[in-house]
C-alpha cells in the first residue's frame, strides 16, 4: 500500500489531505444529526403537554434547559405569546431558518471533497502522461520501466480521486436527506407549538356587559 501511494506521486498527498477532511466532516455532522440532538422525542412529548396544559413557566423552563433547537425555536413562540399567529409564525420560522442552516454546517466540505478528488486525480494523470511523453522524447522508449512509471502514476491518481470522489457524494446526500427530515421535524413541531399558544392566546371569552359594569338599564 505504501508502495501504491508513492507510485502515485505528489498529488496524492493533496487526495489523502481531501479524504481526511472529508470523513471528519462527515463524522462530525453525523454525531450532530442525531434526532436526540436536534429534536429529542421524550423532550418533544413534554412540551408538548405542558402548552397544552398551558404551562408557559415551565415550558419555558423546559426549552431554556435543553441545547437543542427545537427549544430555542419554541422558547420563542413562548415568550411572544399573545400575539397574533401570524406573528408568532414568522418569529419562528426565522429562528427555524437560522436552525436549518446550523443543522447544514460543514456538509459543503464534502461537497467539495466530491469536486475537487476527481480533478486531482486529473491533474496526477495529466502530470504522469507529461512524464510518459517526456521519457519518449527523450529516447527511452525501450525503457519500460520509465514508461510505466508514468502511466502508473497517471492511473493511480485517477483511481485515488475516483476512491476519494464517490463516497464523498454519497455522504453529501446522505446528510442532505437527513437534514432534510430533522428539519421537517422541526417545523411541524413548532408549527403545532404555535397552534397550541395561538389558540390559548385567542379562546378566553370577550368580557360581557355584566363583568365590564353591569347589566344596561
Amino acid at each position: 500500500m505504501i508502495q501504491f501511494l508513492k507510485d502515485g506521486g505528489v498529488i496524492m498527498i493533496p487526495i489523502g489531505v481531501a479524504s481526511v477532511v472529508g470523513l471528519a466532516s462527515f463524522f462530525e455532522r453525523l454525531w450532530a444529526l442525531r434526532r436526540e440532538k436536534v429534536v429529542p422525542r421524550a423532550f418533544c412529548v413534554e412540551l408538548v403537554e405542558l402548552l397544552r396544559q398551558q404551562r408557559w413557566a415551565d415550558a419555558l423552563m423546559h426549552c431554556k434547559k435543553r441545547d437543542v433547537p427545537i427549544a430555542r425555536v419554541v422558547e420563542v413562540a413562548i415568550e411572544a405569546r399573545g400575539e397574533s399567529r401570524s406573528s408568532l409564525r414568522e418569529r419562528v420560522e426565522e429562528v427555524g431558518r437560522r436552525e436549518a442552516m446550523e443543522l447544514e454546517r460543514w456538509i459543503w466540505v464534502l461537497a467539495t471533497v466530491a469536486s475537487v478528488g476527481p480533478l486531482l486525480g486529473l491533474l496526477g494523470t495529466v502530470s504522469g502522461m507529461i512524464t510518459t511523453f517526456q521519457t519518449v522524447e527523450g529516447g527511452g522508449i525501450g525503457q519500460m520501466q520509465s514508461l510505466a512509471g508514468g502511466i502508473g502514476m497517471a492511473l493511480i491518481t485517477t483511481f485515488a480521486g475516483l476512491v476519494v470522489a464517490i463516497p464523498a457524494v454519497v455522504a453529501h446526500r446522505f446528510l442532505l436527506a437527513r437534514v432534510d427530515d430533522l428539519t421537517v421535524d422541526l417545523e411541524e413541531i413548532s408549527l403545532g407549538a404555535v397552534n397550541l399558544i395561538s389558540a390559548a392566546s385567542h379562546e378566553a371569552p370577550e368580557p360581557t356587559a355584566a363583568a365590564a359594569g353591569g347589566a344596561p338599564s
